[in-house]
């Protein structure tokens, strides 16, 4: 086909469509639908999983923990009675995996690991916290999390054996209890029970920026978190759920996977399991925990997909039936045509590009919106949002793709339309 003949198709197709404007923006509805939500929630999707995947690498890429069960578990179908019955981690298993080789240092971390975790208030002369996850831990515990220090200090080894009754704040009861005073050396009430403030934690990002409660809380030594929580970490105790979590850090230049067996030889010893038997705990670590998220965020993807196509076939169907109709309306048009020379191909070409023409634009409209709602839902709550190239070319190829498709079968019943038999249409 010439460039000339070509051009001319396209503008007459154009101009056909620029002049039934209302009839053309009803038929795309379905496409622009289909394309809005998979713009739009592709780059809330994607906003959201990078800042999912940035919260996540503040636990350091070489930190083990290990677990009574987790979202490991849970992902690979096991059932909630089978966990149930695995036995609890105890501060016996954290010393005995500090002494492995190829681990630098290992801690007991109680309040959390799955279980019930005590809330408590913290007061401070007549200020007091929303309830907040205490946790009581060792002074190993900033190496293993990486969570640096804003104001003071972490408490150290001595404080931990002697029991004393000192406290690292989040930022929630920073803010809360000393939002213009300096909180070190300052006594606050913990339920009961005086602590002494020794230092604060800095801000930990929060997945899709939303208040997660990830600085909801504060650290106390285990050894008092023992003796005022009545926690019993002594014992396994199968059958009941408890708090109770371990993090072990490698040594320098030991590969994580080595560590990651040798943790796994201890605990399996410790529990008396043989070799036919499964892990009765997890082991979780920031890839784990990133392999997880990829499971339910290509689920949701793909949902979202399906979801997105279903509103395409729609809108599929109305640009086949419009166009239908339009060949229809103008078949003296096609055979006039004909009967001046026009080819087959020629009128195929023409409804064909009007049908893309019309779903195209569609795709771009809904391009446009889709991006729209991300960037609102942004500015209206800092929602993270990623807008990548791709989710536009997806965009416009899935509206083109949808205008050949439905487009094509008016096209070819345009193109095969006898030329008497056209002109004596009524």
């Amino acid at each position: 086909m010439r460039g000339g003949l070509f051009t001319e198709i396209v503008t007459m197709a154009w101009e056909t469509l620029r002049t039934n404007k209302l009839r053309s923006a009803l038929t795309v509805l379905g496409v622009v639908i289909g394309i809005m939500s998979i713009v739009g929630m592709t780059s809330l999707i994607r906003g959201f999983d990078e800042s999912l995947r940035d919260s996540i690498r503040t636990i350091g890429p070489d930190t083990i923990f290990v677990a009574k069960f987790s979202a490991v578990s849970l992902s690979s179908g096991a059932s909630f009675q089978e966990m149930l019955q695995r036995p609890n981690m105890t501060p016996q298993d954290a010393d005995a995996i500090g002494r492995v080789p190829s681990i630098e240092a290992a801690t007991v971390i109680l309040g959390n690991g799955g279980g019930p975790a005590p809330q408590e208030r913290i007061y401070y002369r007549d200020q007091r916290t929303k309830p907040l996850n205490i946790f009581g831990t060792t002074d190993v515990y900033p190496s293993l999390t990486r969570i640096p220090i804003e104001i003071g200090r972490f408490f150290n080894e001595q404080e931990v054996q002697r029991h004393r009754k000192v406290i690292v704040l989040g930022q929630t009861p920073y803010h809360a209890l000393f939002p213009t005073s300096d909180p070190i050396g300052k006594m606050v009430r913990l339920g009961l029970v005086q602590y002494e403030v020794v230092g604060v934690l800095a801000k930990r990002p929060s997945p899709g920026g939303f208040d997660t409660g990830a600085d909801d809380n504060a650290i106390i030594p285990d050894t008092a978190y023992e003796k005022q929580f009545g926690i019993r970490v002594m014992s396994i105790g199968r059958g009941e759920l408890r708090a109770v979590l371990i993090g072990a850090l490698p040594r320098e230049g030991v590969p994580r996977e080595q560590a990651i067996r040798d943790v796994e030889d201890v605990m399996r010893i410790r529990h008396g399991l043989r070799l036919d038997q499964p892990d009765d705990f997890d082991i979780v670590t920031q890839d784990a925990i990133l392999k997880v998220w990829d499971q339910v965020s290509q689920a949701t993807f793909l949902s979202l997909v399906v979801l997105s196509s279903i509103a395409l076939m729609v809108g599929g169907i109305g640009v086949m039936g419009i166009m239908t109709i339009s060949v229809t309306e103008r078949t003296r048009e096609i055979g006039v045509r004909k009967a001046l020379g026009a080819r087959r191909v020629e009128i195929l070409w023409q409804f064909l590009l009007e049908a893309v023409f019309l779903t195209l634009a569609g795709g771009l409209f809904g391009i446009a919106l889709g991006s729209a709602i991300g960037l609102c839902v942004h500015w209206l709550t800092a929602f993270p949002i990623s807008l990548p190239w791709w989710s536009f070319a997806i965009g416009v190829g899935f509206s083109a793709s949808v205008g050949v498709f439905f487009g094509m079968v008016p096209a070819i019943r345009a193109s095969r339309l006898d030329p008497i038999e056209a002109l004596r249409y009524e």
